[in-house]
Order: C-alpha cells, then sequence, then structure tokens
C-alpha cells in the first residue's frame, strides 16, 4: 500500500519529482567531492615538506622524549646509516600584546641548522637565524643525557583519593659468577609537608641462601626530584654517563652489616621508553627500563666476606604511580643480544577495569625492540603447596608470534602491607626461560636466566 501510494505521488508531478530526484542526485555528488577534496587536503598539510621538509614525519606523544629518539634508535646500526638529516621541532601559541590589544600567533620552533640540512625554505632565508648555545643538546645529542631524562622521578600529583599510595623507585637486579642481587631504591608517600618516606632494600643470594639487607631515612622532594642521583640515609645511587654507581651500607635483621659498591653500565639504544597507564579520579602508574641489558662490576662485604660480581650482567627499570589495590605479573631474561620482557598492571577497580588493562610481550635486539604485541596471555601454574612452579607467556601481532615458559627455581615472599595489603603478598621468583617464536623477520629460540615477579594470597 506505502508503495503505490509512492508510485502515484511520484508520477502525478513528473516535472517536480524529476527536479527533486537531480537536486537530491546534485547534493550527493558535491559532498562525496568535499570530503575527497578535504582528505587530500589534509594529507597534504602533514606532509613532511610543507611542515619543514624531509622526507620522514614523526609524532610523539609527550611521554616519549624527542632526545630518546635522536640519541638512540635515529643512530642505531640498522638507521643511523640511511640517516642523512634529523631535526626536532614544536608548534604551539603565542600572544602579542600591543597598545592593549592581544592577537594570537600560531609559533614553530626548531634548531636552524637541522631545519636548513631539511631544506626548510622558511630558515634558508632567514640568515639570522643561527643555533643558541642551548641547541648543542639537540645537534649532537648524547646517549646519558637520554638515560638521566627518562630517569627522573615525578613530583607527587595532587589527587588527594590515592595520594598516600604514591611511590617511586629504582629497581635492579644482577647475577655474577658469585651472586645474585636484587636492589631497590624507593621514595615514598609525604610524610609531613616537603618531606617522604624512603628506604633501600637489597636482596643478595648466594651459596643458594638468600639474605634481606635494607636501611629506611627521610628525604625531602628536591632532593627527591635529583633522582637517578639519590642519596638514602648512608647509601647512595648516581649516573655517571653511562654508568649507575651504587654505594650501599645496610643491615640484616639480625644487625649484620652490608657494605659495597655496584656498578651497571648501559649499552646506548637498549631501553624501553616511558610507558603510563591512567584511570578514573586521577590515578596512574608509570614504568620505564632504561636499561634493558648491561655489564655488572662491583664487590660486597658481608659480615667480613668479599662478594665479587665481576663479569656480571644487569637490568634496571624505574616504576611510578599511585600504588593502592594495585598488583601486577612481571619477567624478564636476556640471552646475547636477544631481551624477553613482559608484563600486565592490575588496576584497583575503583580507576579501572583490572581485566581490560592490556598486557605486553617483547622481544628487543641490539638496536631495539624486534616485535611486541598486546594480545598477550600470561597463565602461572601452582604446586600442591600453592607455589608458583611454571609461567607460560604467549604474544602474537603482526611483528610478534613467540611463547615463552618461565620454570621457578626459587621465591622470595615478602608479605603484603599498606597499600597492598588487599592484593596478597609480593612475591620475586628466579628461574629459567625458555623462548620460541618469530620476532619481525627474526627466528626466536633460546634459553636463559631470568626474574618475574607475581603476586599470591
Amino acid at each position: 500500500m506505502i508503495g503505490r501510494l509512492a508510485l502515484r505521488s511520484l508520477t502525478a508531478h513528473p516535472v517536480r519529482s524529476a527536479v527533486l530526484a537531480a537536486g537530491f542526485g546534485v547534493g550527493v555528488a558535491v559532498m562525496a567531492i568535499l570530503l575527497g577534496v578535504a582528505a587530500i587536503v589534509l594529507q597534504q598539510a602533514q606532509s613532511p615538506a610543507l611542515v619543514g621538509g624531509g622526507d620522514v614525519l614523526i609524532r610523539l606523544s609527550p611521554a616519549v622524549p624527542a632526545r630518546m629518539l635522536l640519541a638512540g634508535t635515529l643512530q642505531s646500526r640498522t638507521l643511523g646509516p640511511r640517516l642523512e638529516a634529523a631535526s626536532p621541532f614544536q608548534t604551539d601559541s603565542l600572544f602579542l600584546l600591543h597598545d592593549g590589544r592581544v592577537a594570537r600567533v600560531d609559533a614553530r620552533g626548531g634548531i636552524p641548522s637541522l631545519e636548513r640540512a631539511l631544506g626548510d625554505p622558511e630558515t634558508t632565508q632567514v640568515e639570522a637565524w643561527r643555533d643558541a648555545p642551548s641547541d648543542s643538546a639537540w645537534t649532537s645529542p648524547s646517549s646519558a643525557a637520554v638515560l638521566r631524562q627518562i630517569d627522573r622521578f615525578h613530583p607527587v600529583p595532587d589527587v588527594p583519593r590515592w595520594n598516600e599510595s604514591w611511590a617511586e623507585w629504582l629497581y635492579f637486579n644482577g647475577r655474577s659468577q658469585d651472586a645474585r642481587f636484587y636492589l631497590t631504591f624507593m621514595v615514598g608517600s609525604h610524610t609531613a609537608p616537603g618531606q617522604r618516606a624512603a628506604g633501600v632494600r637489597l636482596q643478595l643470594e648466594r651459596n643458594g641462601k638468600m639474605e634481606v639487607y635494607t636501611s629506611a631515612a627521610g628525604i625531602s622532594d628536591a632532593d627527591a626530584l635529583r633522582a637517578p642521583d639519590l642519596t638514602i640515609g648512608s647509601s647512595q645511587v648516581r649516573l655517571n654517563d653511562l654508568t649507575y654507581v651504587m654505594h650501599l651500607d645496610l643491615a640484616n635483621a639480625r644487625g649484620e652489616r652490608l657494605r659495597g659498591d655496584i656498578t651497571l653500565t648501559a649499552a646506548p639504544g637498549q631501553l624501553v621508553p616511558p610507558i603510563e597507564i591512567s584511570g578514573l579520579n586521577g590515578w596512574r602508574t608509570g614504568y620505564v627500563v632504561p636499561v634493558m641489558q648491561g655489564a655488572v662490576d662491583g664487590s660486597l662485604e658481608v659480615g667480613g666476606t668479599m662478594v665479587s660480581l665481576a663479569g656480571g650482567t644487569g637490568y634496571h627499570d624505574h616504576n611510578w604511580g599511585f600504588w593502592e589495590g594495585v598488583s601486577w605479573q612481571w619477567g624478564q631474561g636476556q640471552s646475547g643480544d636477544v631481551s624477553l620482557l613482559y608484563g600486565r598492571v592490575f588496576a584497583p577497580p575503583e580507576a579501572a577495569d583490572p581485566e581490560r588493562i592490556p598486557g605486553f610481550v617483547g622481544i628487543l635486539g641490539p638496536d631495539g625492540p624486534l616485535g611486541y604485541a598486546t594480545d598477550v596471555r600470561i597463565a602461572e601454574q601452582d604446586d600442591r603447596d600453592g607455589r608458583p612452579q611454571r609461567i607460560t607467556i604467549t604474544g602474537h601481532s603482526a611483528t610478534l608470534d613467540v611463547t615463552a615458559r618461565f620454570d621457578v627455581a626459587s621465591a622470595v615472599r615478602t608479605l603484603s602491607q599498606g597499600a597492598f595489603a588487599n592484593r596478597g603478598d609480593f612475591l620475586q621468583l628466579r628461574g629459567q626461560y625458555t623462548v620460541n617464536g618469530t620476532a619481525g623477520d627474526r627466528e626466536i629460540q633460546f634459553t636463559a636466566p631470568g626474574a618475574a615477579e607475581t603476586f599470591r594470597r
């Protein structure tokens, strides 16, 4: 019935119907043309030539320092020989005030010499634009400066809901022929205006036995923000060029003293850039790996006995955030020039759905990531007594297809307290990884010692 009425209405006024149909057709065609033109204009507006020259334009988030690319990834053995010139730039709004009037100006800042190397016509025409002394940090990028920048501490955010659970720490682990260690320099939340709790914890494993040595002291906000250079009580860590130098003066529960020095030297470019996750009510947590694999040296005096760390290998990461109700799964291992890294954070339900925050697994080579995936499954298998026995990690993406098995050799349990009380005890695991798969165009197959972390109620 409705179709018949519509047909009779159109045929009753054929001229009007024809004009209406033609109008609709022209309107649709014009809209399609405009959309096509807009897409082309947008693509051209983002072309490297229009924004300052060059062949490739890389857009970075605020969390990823441009200096990290200039001194690390772009100088790698793969990309370095192919790189002719690279220049950072930033756009922003400036406001000019004159005779009581305000004019907004779109401004663009860059490095004149690097811009000219890319063939930027604007800087080429202005002879007065020359590099300032501060530009040398960009024209001669330093791997040490990048390391210091990504390893800096963060001011405590003003988020009343979570403030008491803020903590940030530098974590190191390493192994040598004589011993294995896990070392943390941690700074917690405020205990008074401008003052924060801090502590150092060393877990030293030798001759099949694990001992824990600690110290605690207050630290000011200003001193915390000098990290990665930190002094907590009689212990300290300093970053000298690419080497972390750690002096320790600690004691165990029996009062036995431990004193000595450990060094960890980073390899340029072998790092994981900062990653930060945010949630409701200002919740946030972050993670960066300044040293994926480095050389360990030094020695420790324990009860009159010297423990050598010479010829060892180590790892260093850095965590920050609000930790109330938070737990995680994490692990890493290295074999030759290849490293495995995986992890997943479980946020408190009030901040985010813990099951919807993805995990990650990555394989890194000498020049950076070979492949990574967020389609990750981390399955933990316990023994009869509820202790972790095996962890299986699988990851799949366009650049990665890998399966890793971690067989647990030993576990150190830290009883839950404070912000972690409702997440169970914290377990640090030592064991062996067996990894198989592909990363990029490289076949991955190795067995190597490594570490892992998880929680158990």
